[in-house]
């Protein structure tokens, strides 16, 4: 199991003024769903900030979130050692793959992978193209 990155999640009614505030700090938009927004650094994209309202699909929001490259193997694992899973592993309309646990202290994960679309699935000689395509809110897998 690896992990990809790790995001704070800030929950806020002003997402339009945090990217705003943030991009004086360099930091630029790569994904918004009206209730769920992420920054990152141009220059180091897994450097990101996600600001969300609230969690539309789930009825708690989290405290951060750690995109891993195996969801399944990272949710097996936590119920063998009795975690408090909060949210059932299920998959999301908006491409991801997703859990929510407690942490020790108390604060809800969301544990993540993002799951291939039909596009990145294909070897990167299929459509002449140097690598997968870039998914909205993740960063480029090179």
């Amino acid at each position: 199991m690896s992990v990809r990155r790790v995001v704070p999640d800030i929950q806020s009614d002003a997402l339009e003024e945090s990217r705003t505030f943030y991009g004086l700090l360099g930091f630029e938009e790569v994904m918004n769903l009206g209730w769920v927004m992420t920054l990152a650094s141009p220059a180091h994209p897994t450097a990101q900030l996600t600001f969300m309202t609230h969690d539309k699909g789930a009825p708690v929001t989290p405290d951060m979130s750690i995109e891993v490259d195996d969801v399944d193997a990272v949710h097996t694992a936590l119920l063998a050692a009795g975690a408090d899973i909060v949210r059932p592993l299920q998959d999301e309309e908006w491409g991801v793959r997703r859990f929510f646990v407690k942490d020790p202290n108390g604060r809800v994960v969301n544990v993540l992978a993002h799951q291939a679309s039909p596009r990145e699935a294909k070897s990167p000689d299929d459509e002449g193209q140097d690598g997968p395509p870039l998914t909205p809110g993740r960063p480029p897998d090179r």
